[in-house]
């Protein structure tokens, strides 16, 4: 009975989630272009297969027409630096010491989310715009309508590229602990978005509203960003980050070169993130580190999501690193095997998680597992418990 009723559960909460049009966690996804160009045909052809897809795609586009211009000059609180242009956000897993006066220095409360972080608008508005400029610009190349591009174009430029509104490329500033520090290599996890508002990005090429002027300026914004990435301290840190948090690094900095064109700095990055597959990952396919954590299970899926991110990068300049035997023999495809029959709900978890788990966030994994990794059961499994799988933008990608 309880089976059943966590079943419903999950059904239930699909159906809200794409009765609303929003764009859920399960979106995301580095796209492949190759594959998106073969679905552009079939939207034209009013393929009954990707239909339903491509209207929620553009109900959704609709709806983000009216979403106000965010900035990083919207938040209240200056930085230390003190200017408004920084991005800033706070450690989301650290509270208030009770023991302590004022209750400095914060302590850590691992998977436990203190809603001070609401205070800074940064790491809600910044993972919002990277959303919706994905979102339009899908809307605007598979449907050619210049009004998406022309917000996501209106978005970019109030965020990155306006003097008076654009953020600094910096994180120096980001996931501060009050009593502590002013900003956390692990801040940099909060854009790990750039990876697909940059696809996102690309797509508007063919858009008169995007011009070449943009585009460079654009550029010339992640070139400064790059150079932080890989000269500052919170970056440094960030890059040596034997978690998550380092493929993210990595996933990140070879969607920004791969913007770039810079084609050696890419394959210097996938080399890099070979490494950390092999050191992170053990012989079963799990990552410790992830696993040693209070929300395992999400935790197990998100560093696979960077990982097959990275890969999918990767497979867009002509690397194949899905299928890359490292030195003792093991690949990506081990991560998928281990994983895999969890988020199918055939085997059960047995590390620790605090929070409830909603395998719907991991349909991308489900759809890559396969794509690539021969999994039978993954479409069906998604077909049996979204309300309407054909609904899925998913199925777009």
């Amino acid at each position: 009975m309880k089976k059943v009723f966590l079943t419903w559960c999950v059904l239930l909460f699909t159906v809200i989630i794409f009765a609303q049009g929003n764009l859920s966690k399960s979106y995301y996804k580095a796209i492949d272009f190759a594959n998106l160009a073969k679905v552009k045909t079939k939207v034209q052809s009013q393929d009954k297969r990707v239909i339903k897809a491509y209207n929620n795609l553009i109900g959704n586009c609709n709806a983000n027409l009216k979403f106000p211009l965010v900035s990083v000059m919207d938040k209240k609180d200056i930085p230390p630096s003190g200017d408004k242009h920084d991005y800033m956000s706070l450690a989301p897993y650290w509270w208030p010491d009770p023991n302590t006066k004022g209750g400095l220095p914060y302590i850590r409360r691992d998977g436990d989310v203190n809603p001070e972080v609401n205070d800074y608008p940064d790491k809600d508005n910044m993972p919002k715009i990277c959303q919706k400029v994905y979102e339009l610009s899908l809307g605007f190349y598979f449907s050619g309508n210049e009004k998406y591009a022309k917000k996501a174009t209106d978005m970019i430029r109030v965020w990155f590229l306006n003097p008076s509104t654009k953020m600094n490329p910096n994180l120096n500033f980001g996931q501060a602990i009050k009593g502590m520090d002013d900003g956390r290599g692990a801040g940099l996890i909060d854009t790990r978005h750039f990876i697909f508002f940059l696809d996102g990005v690309k797509l508007l090429k063919s858009s008169s509203s995007w011009t070449t002027s943009d585009d460079n300026a654009l550029k010339n914004w992640f070139r400064s960003y790059y150079g932080w990435l890989n000269t500052s301290k919170n970056g440094k840190d960030e890059k040596n980050a034997g978690n998550n948090h380092g493929i993210w690094y990595d996933a990140q900095s070879l969607a920004i070169t791969n913007y770039l064109d810079s084609l050696n700095e890419s394959k210097l990055i996938i080399k890099r993130a070979l490494g950390r597959l092999e050191k992170q990952m053990n012989a079963e396919g799990a990552f410790p580190a992830e696993l040693a954590r209070t929300n395992s299970l999400h935790y197990s899926s998100f560093v696979v999501s960077a990982f097959e991110n990275v890969a999918q990068l990767s497979a867009n300049i002509g690397v194949d690193f899905r299928n890359t035997k490292l030195s003792n023999g093991m690949s990506l495809q081990n991560a998928f095997d281990f994983l895999t029959p969890y988020l199918l709900s055939k085997k059960t978890w047995n590390w620790p998680n605090l929070k409830p788990f909603s395998v719907s966030n991991e349909y991308p994994l489900l759809l890559s597992a396969s794509k690539h990794y021969n999994c039978t059961e993954c479409i069906p499994f998604m077909n049996s418990n979204a309300a309407d799988a054909n609904q899925l933008i998913l199925q777009l990608l």
